[in-house]
């Protein structure tokens, strides 16, 4: 490995050191969109941050491109300090036999309110159902817990707590 070529894959047996493929699905990340973070690149770990204007393309194009065809779990994170929330969408694949392993956090942050309620304050982030139906239930519980509304979603409505 050059020293000057940061990019460059050490081939080693040290699990610790992320493979050529995850490098590779993150440098095509990186090239067709010039405005994301790739955060980190661990073995078998790809963590993505964009902004939310971005997220459905960004969405689309792993889907797409990298063959990440579902989502197989959907976090919300409250940073009141920040007052900010952050969705982190947990990306994997089921018909990529070179995939299966590996998991591709997408994550975008939007403001939050100091006082939210789900769907009376700006705490909006585009929905992912049309890219991964299987966030529908996902986005429905950080919308009742965290007061994130989705747009696009067709069902941002309670779906664990009563209306009270």
């Amino acid at each position: 490995m050059s020293s000057t070529d940061s990019t460059e894959i050490a081939k080693t047996d040290d699990s610790s050191v992320a493979s050529d493929l995850d490098k590779s699905l993150s440098d095509s990340i990186s090239k067709k969109f010039s405005n994301v973070e790739i955060a980190y690149v661990k073995p078998d770990r790809i963590r993505v941050n964009v902004k939310k204007e971005d997220i459905i393309d960004v969405a689309s194009f792993i889907r797409d491109e990298l063959n990440f065809d579902h989502a197989e779990s959907v976090s919300g994170v409250d940073y009141p300090e920040d007052k900010q929330i952050e969705v982190v969408y947990h990306l994997g694949s089921y018909t990529d036999a070179s995939l299966d392993k590996k998991i591709l956090a997408l994550a975008t942050r939007t403001p939050r309110e100091d006082d939210p309620h789900p769907g009376n304050d700006n705490t909006v982030l585009p929905s992912l159902r049309d890219v991964f139906p299987s966030v529908s239930f996902h986005e429905r519980e950080c919308f009742e817990m965290l007061g994130v509304y989705f747009d696009g979603h067709p069902d941002n409505r309670r779906l664990l707590l009563p209306e009270d």
